[in-house]
């Protein structure tokens, strides 16, 4: 087992693009549709395993292209480390100051590492000064235990 790591910042609106962040649904809509919709679900189904947003289900983040990795680690230790420097490395631009509050910021790696040595994935996010968003993300790999079908984007 091991953890790769993402990071994605921008503006919150970009981030609410719902649409975007999940996957399309397995089936097509039957050809009786209206037409905008079909080309609606044929975009969605192109763009979401290539586009940088995160998605819903942080497991997705797998089918990703590898160049959007930011990390990889063997030890869940590691990868909380990793969360915590970024943490510390954006928390000047935190929207509010009680997400700064050194305490809680320890708890929350302390979970994350928890989590991770568990098998699961980590998922966390921050406003930042307005309008933006900070999303950060450790998935846990070979295999993922919340879509072990998902290939490792890099080992």
């Amino acid at each position: 087992m091991h953890h790769h790591g993402y990071l994605w910042t921008g503006p919150k609106e970009r981030f609410d693009q719902e649409a975007l962040r999940r996957p399309p649904h397995p089936t097509p809509p039957p050809a009786d549709t209206r037409p905008d919709l079909i080309q609606r679900y044929r975009e969605v189904a192109a763009e979401f395993p290539v586009v940088d947003l995160p998605p819903l289900e942080t497991s997705y983040w797998l089918i990703k292209p590898r160049s959007l990795v930011r990390g990889t680690w063997d030890e869940a230790k590691e990868a909380a480390a990793w969360l915590g420097e970024r943490l510390s490395e954006y928390a000047p631009r935190f929207a509010f100051q009680s997400d700064c509050d050194t305490p809680r910021l320890a708890a929350l790696l302390n979970s994350a590492a928890e989590r991770l040595n568990a098998g699961a994935d980590v998922s966390l996010g921050v406003y930042l000064e307005r309008p933006s968003y900070l999303s950060l993300a450790v998935v846990t790999c070979s295999p993922n235990r919340a879509r072990p079908e998902l290939a490792c984007p890099v080992r």
